[in-house]
């Protein structure tokens, strides 16, 4: 084992206390496919499962696990029309299980996530019965503040190349007080505690994955 893996695993005991206090269960796993495993393990088959855009389970293979798996998969792709990604979103709010992935996180246990079409951070503060998060241990950062510039200059800039969005960033590689159209920072969720103990789960990588 490595320095670095050795001090990941000695901090991610300190932050499952933390997260634990916000009535959210954490766990750890030191590699994108322990991970992986562990997430599936949290999800019984037959289970509707939905996510919103995320690459950190993307690159750890849970998604193609899920598509793949005895699950009732609902893909907000399959929308052709307004009308149908209208009634589609009613199905994904009421999942079973949401996964997703946090832009950051801090030492204390508190989730920081910017959306654009915000229906990530939506179901992340309500709706799906379980949410299920993905966090690589790059993304800790000392405060609320430290985790919204991350965000701003680090995962912004990459996700809007993702997603073709004719930003500044995207542009520019910067960050900026963007009111383009295309902005996907239109949104800022600071979940600092769940009501419903349980409901978010927080598995830690040691794997770096996504932005």
């Amino acid at each position: 084992m490595s320095y670095v893996s050795e001090h990941h695993k000695l901090v991610a005991e300190t932050l499952k206390k933390n997260f634990s206090r916000r009535g959210m269960d954490a766990y750890y796993c030191e590699t994108a496919e322990e991970a992986k495993s562990q997430i599936l393990s949290m999800i019984p088959e037959g289970a509707s499962v939905t996510w919103g855009g995320t690459e950190s389970m993307n690159e750890a293979g849970v998604c193609q696990a899920v598509e793949d798996g005895n699950y009732e998969f609902i893909d907000r792709k399959n929308a052709a029309t307004p009308e149908e990604a209208r009634a589609l979103y009613g199905k994904i709010v009421c999942a079973d299980y949401f996964l997703t992935s946090t832009n950051a996180f801090t030492k204390a246990g508190e989730l920081v996530n910017i959306d654009g079409a915000s229906n990530r951070v939506a179901c992340i503060a309500h709706g799906p019965e379980h949410v299920i998060v993905l966090a690589s241990m790059n993304k800790l950062c000392d405060n609320v503040e430290d985790a919204i510039r991350r965000v701003r200059t680090l995962a912004a800039p990459p996700n809007a190349l993702r997603v073709h969005a004719s930003t500044p960033c995207a542009k520019t590689g910067m960050c900026a007080d963007c009111v383009s159209p295309d902005c996907i920072c239109c949104q800022i969720l600071v979940t600092r505690f769940s009501r419903k103990p349980g409901r978010i789960s927080v598995v830690l990588c040691g794997e770096e994955l996504g932005f």
